[in-house]
């Protein structure tokens, strides 16, 4: 496996915790945040991290700069032409990274929203339509335009056809087009636009909703859904009753219950 470059460059992510919300900032606004080989990798170890911690309960996903990604770092990519193999290995390798870390947010046992003001293309609305929830800037705009430079964006297509119908999910992907935050939100790509600049402090709202909630419940509940989009409609509700029966014999789901019943306020357990 080929490894990000060692740099005493400023690091290309950062974070910051808000009580149990962790908020994950791309920081290379001069490259438009490009999913250089070093950003991946720190923003695969902060996931895998976030992960393990149970004090954090949600997780939001922003950028610095006019642009919140616009995908894979091509000048990055494009210098490992002259590799004996013309690239091929390194290829394969980097996208087989992406795709690790996009799964890896799908996987993460917090949700995960995005806040997007900027635009959004190519492995960067992969990023977006990887999260669990999306709130853009009214001014945020998303495209996969690949097929502009003869590169159909074919990783970015698995997230982008998971989350809008398959015509709007070609539209994109065979146009290449900017779509507007708008449309963007009528697709499905998004759940809500809006004033521009005021993405993250939605994101935050929302975020500290889901924080209040049980975080077993959640946990078991995310994995679930993505686990049920996969089957078909028998194998679904078989599993997501069985994943239900157990959520009812949960200790949080005994005190929530008890709560509503006696009309007080649940008090969750710590994890």
């Amino acid at each position: 496996m080929t490894n990000a470059p060692a740099t005493h460059a400023p690091s290309p992510l950062r974070r910051r915790d808000r009580g149990a919300i962790a908020i994950l900032t791309l920081h290379r606004p001069q490259s438009r945040n490009t999913l250089s080989e070093r950003l991946m990798a720190e923003l695969t170890a902060a996931l895998a991290e976030i992960a393990e911690d149970r004090s954090i309960r949600a997780v939001i996903l922003a950028a610095e700069g006019p642009a919140f990604s616009s995908g894979h770092d091509l000048k990055e990519m494009t210098a490992r032409r002259a590799d004996p193999d013309g690239g091929r290995a390194y290829f394969a390798d980097v996208l087989g990274r992406c795709s690790a870390m996009m799964k890896q947010i799908v996987r993460l046992p917090q949700p995960v929203i995005a806040a997007v003001e900027g635009i959004a293309t190519a492995a960067g609305c992969q990023l977006v339509a990887s999260c669990d929830l999306a709130v853009a800037g009214a001014e945020a705009r998303f495209a996969t335009p690949g097929v502009h430079i003869g590169l159909f964006c074919l990783t970015p297509m698995v997230a982008l056809s998971r989350n809008v119908a398959p015509k709007h999910a070609m539209e994109m992907l065979l146009m290449g087009e900017m779509v507007s935050a708008e449309e963007a939100c009528r697709m499905g790509l998004v759940n809500r636009v809006v004033p521009a600049g005021s993405a993250l402090d939605e994101a935050l709202r929302m975020a500290e909703i889901i924080a209040s909630k049980s975080a077993h419940t959640v946990r078991i509940g995310k994995r679930a859904f993505y686990e049920q989009l996969e089957m078909d409609l028998d194998e679904a509700y078989a599993d997501a009753s069985r994943v239900m029966v157990e959520n009812m014999l949960a200790r949080d789901a005994k005190e929530g219950i008890g709560a509503f019943v006696e009309k007080r306020q649940p008090v969750w357990a710590e994890t």
